[in-house]
């Protein structure tokens, strides 16, 4: 996830090779492996809870700084633990990975997708209103459903919910106040059915499918 596109250093005396500037070069290799290990979820590979915490605390404080909103969305697996009794640890484990790699697809790459524990996981999307983060959202949604994981050639229905908000420069809320806000729609996508997004905005939870075409672009902006 880092940029490792790194000019060499110039050997000071003009020699073709310098074992100094090699090592130094190995050096800082290994030291980008480590930070990388550190801020990433060894699963899915996308970020882990630390860079998470990190890296809403900095969107946040630039919402403050420019006024550009900072939206989250917190996504909760549906009957994961179906999967594990079921299926075992292994293909819950391909499930995640599956979920990660849509969000890394599907995500712009400003935003910051990270795996927040268990199987729920916590998408940070800069700059962004709450229409186009309520779409991008129903975009996951929608693709978690349509594409299930093959487990011994035998198709996996997965759905997941969803809770969306966004940090305005308004806001005098925490974080850690953000996140538990943003969790408890996350509770109320899961209570009136699963499989479905909250947000603030949504005046009640229709069932899919009876939201009219006009309704539902007013909604969640254009494509």
């Amino acid at each position: 996830m880092r940029d490792k596109d790194h000019k060499k250093p110039q050997c000071p005396v003009g020699e073709p090779r310098c074992e100094h500037i090699d090592s130094l070069m190995a050096l800082r290799e290994e030291v980008e492996t480590l930070a990388d290990l550190v801020l990433t979820d060894p699963m899915t590979l996308l970020f882990n809870y630390r860079h998470f915490s990190q890296a809403l605390e900095q969107e946040l404080e630039r919402t403050h700084r420019t006024g550009q909103p900072t939206a989250l969305i917190m996504l909760d697996l549906d009957h994961f633990k179906r999967v594990n009794d079921t299926w075992g640890h292994e293909a819950g484990n391909r499930v995640l990975r599956h979920v990660g790699e849509l969000m890394v697809t599907l995500l712009r790459k400003i935003d910051i997708p990270c795996r927040y524990g268990g199987e729920e996981f916590a998408l940070i999307l800069p700059g962004t209103p709450l229409p186009r983060a309520v779409n991008a959202a129903e975009r996951l949604r929608t693709a978690i459903e349509e594409t299930p994981v093959m487990l011994e050639e035998k198709p996996l229905l997965v759905t997941a919910s969803m809770g969306v908000s966004v940090y305005q420069r308004s806001s005098n809320l925490s974080a850690d106040s953000f996140v538990k806000q943003v969790d408890a729609l996350l509770y109320v996508a899961k209570t009136q059915g699963r499989n479905r997004v909250a947000h603030p905005d949504l005046e009640s939870m229709k069932p899919k499918g009876q939201v009219g075409a006009d309704e539902k672009a007013a909604l969640y902006g254009p494509d």
